[in-house]
């Protein structure tokens, strides 16, 4: 268990009584149809050496972005959002600046869409999602790619052709862990990563794997691609909590990342747990232990 200070650069809350999440159906989610907070959080973080985390949302509607970052103002431990906002919309720049305003504002850190869920598979590449981006971009924040390995391609093509804005590759691009295949995936994320406005997370290979028949040799090829790609300075850890308890704990999938980068230098390790988090989000608190 790693006794070095950690940022979680990729966790969600969600209160059920506010609104529902539409995306947690059929009995393999069932689990998570449930409230998580974050006191729920607190305890665990704490518990596996977490000094600061990034909340990230989970549904694209405008309503769940304000009280995350006023989740943000008011805690100890939620140093950053990565929010939601139409990138479509004609006053994009408009209701970033809107959101900066709000109570807990200077926290957004990023913004993030459900491109994972898009039947277009070249949604990125849409002349208005890329007059959006264009927005995120000119206000300094990043934008968090959450897609699947077949649209991987249009990532690419939309990181490279905005070098002003920072792409962060969420859970890796969800790569097929569970057949244990890398091709096409590996090739397409080499690819992303050879841009020097990307990184990753490392996140989310839990619940990519086969349910309940996973060990630590199942996840090993696709930590050491990334590590390969990216290089330790442009990788982020994130625990994906509470998503990650449908297969691990909070502290196991810490652990996991731990066992995973066993490769790394103990300074190559501080990076990538904490100090690379602070300077791709530009978080402020907490500051390092």
């Amino acid at each position: 268990m790693t006794t070095r200070p950690v940022i979680d650069a990729h966790h969600h809350v969600w209160d059920l009584a506010a609104r529902p999440q539409p995306w947690i159906t059929g009995e393999t989610l069932a689990p998570l149809a449930r409230s998580f907070s974050a006191g729920d959080l607190a305890v665990e973080a704490g518990a596996a050496g977490v000094v600061g985390t990034v909340v990230v949302q989970t549904v694209c509607v405008p309503e769940e972005t304000p009280e995350l970052l006023a989740l943000a103002e008011g805690s100890d431990l939620v140093a950053g959002v990565v929010g939601w906002t139409d990138l479509t919309a004609r006053d994009i720049v408009d209701r970033i600046a809107a959101l900066r305003e709000l109570p807990g504002g200077e926290r957004l850190v990023g913004i993030r869409h459900q491109v994972q869920d898009e039947a277009d598979a070249h949604w990125l590449l849409r002349q208005d999602v890329r007059r959006g981006l264009l927005a995120v971009a000119g206000a300094g924040l990043a934008y968090d790619l959450v897609v699947k390995p077949h649209q991987l391609p249009a990532a690419f093509l939309a990181a490279a052709g905005l070098t002003g804005l920072t792409f962060v590759l969420d859970h890796l691009g969800k790569p097929p862990v569970a057949t244990g295949a890398l091709a096409p995936w590996a090739a397409d994320v080499r690819r992303l990563a050879a841009l020097p406005n990307t990184v990753g997370k490392l996140s989310g290979l839990v619940t990519e794997a086969a349910p309940g028949a996973w060990g630590l040799a199942d996840l090993q090829p696709y930590a050491d691609t990334v590590l390969d790609a990216f290089g330790p300075h442009r990788l982020l850890f994130g625990s994906d909590w509470p998503v990650c308890t449908l297969e691990a704990g909070y502290r196991e999938v810490v652990d996991l990342a731990d066992r995973l980068t066993d490769r790394l230098s103990p300074a190559e390790k501080d990076a990538l747990f904490h100090d690379n988090a602070v300077r791709v989000y530009g978080l402020r608190p907490p500051a390092r232990a």
